[in-house]
């Protein structure tokens, strides 16, 4: 399957136009696919290693709170405007090339400048007023990784360690969609003026068309790879096992038991007194 459509220019030159939309369905049965493979796995194989934990911090438990603050309320805001903007992107740019025919483009482009602004506040909020690198891989958490992946195949390795505030898993998955996002952001803003938006003065003169035809299908990929992402993320927030962080981004806290039982005190400091993460102050 080729990745790119082409198309032949006045000119009689072939030039990109965009991305093979037929890859609309390959993100869409690579997302399914992830969700039953990693259903299978947690089924059987987290059965299997129960005790893919370490111990618990006897000591660290009589000053934790009975609620843990995970997400202030500027943070959840950011979230949920962020989704709604993502998911009006995806409505926008997809549905009617799968045969839902309305007029998008001024919505596509709203979201999308939306989207940006949002994106824009997050990571000025997180350097600034968060733990920046809390959500970033450490040394602890690839050779934590690396331990498990030996266990499971029964090659030993070192205890398990607890996870900081968030898991290696988030943190992969938190750098794949930023590359996927900040990809969108940059071609649509590009994008933009080869539309009427009343905002960006128009010019489809600005690159020839090769450039655009590649910026389209840069903006395609992404948005593509979007979709199997965004299914991903919604699965693993429905899981039964994951439902204390999917509500601690509604109401900005977790119970204590689960505290204990996915994360390190010593990697992720609480205030006893108030129930509130120490290196969270936005």
């Amino acid at each position: 399957m080729d990745f790119i459509t082409r198309a032949t220019d006045p000119w009689g030159k072939v030039v990109p136009i965009h991305a093979a939309w037929d890859l609309i369905w390959v993100a869409v049965i690579a997302g399914i696919a992830f969700m039953f493979v990693h259903a299978v796995y947690a089924a059987v194989a987290a059965r299997r290693h129960a005790a893919e934990h370490g111990p618990v911090d006897e000591a660290a438990d009589t000053r934790i709170p009975d609620r843990i603050a995970r997400h202030s309320l500027t943070a959840r805001l950011f979230h949920w405007i962020m989704a709604a903007a993502m998911l009006t992107l995806l409505v926008t740019a997809f549905l009617p090339k799968v045969g839902v025919q309305f007029n998008w483009v001024v919505w596509h482009w709203m979201a999308g400048l939306l989207l940006t602004a949002s994106i824009l506040f997050h990571i000025v909020h997180a350097s600034f007023y968060l733990d920046f690198w809390s959500i970033w891989p450490d040394g602890t958490d690839l050779r934590d990784a690396w331990a498990r992946v030996r266990r499971f195949f029964g090659l030993g390795g070192s205890e398990p360690v607890r996870a900081g505030k968030y898991p290696l898993a988030n943190k992969g998955y938190h750098g794949v969609i930023v590359l996927a996002g900040l990809l969108v952001i940059v071609t649509g803003l590009f994008m933009m003026k080869r539309v009427e938006t009343g905002i960006l003065v128009r010019n489809p003169y600005l690159f020839g068309d090769t450039t655009w035809g590649y910026m389209y299908v840069l903006h395609g990929l992404a948005g593509i790879a979007l979709i199997g992402l965004v299914l991903v993320h919604i699965y693993m927030g429905l899981r039964p096992d994951k439902l204390p962080i999917t509500k601690s981004m509604l109401l900005g806290y977790m119970n204590r038991d689960f505290y204990l039982k996915e994360h390190d005190p010593a990697r992720w400091v609480v205030a006893a007194e108030h129930g509130t993460a120490e290196n969270d102050v936005g």
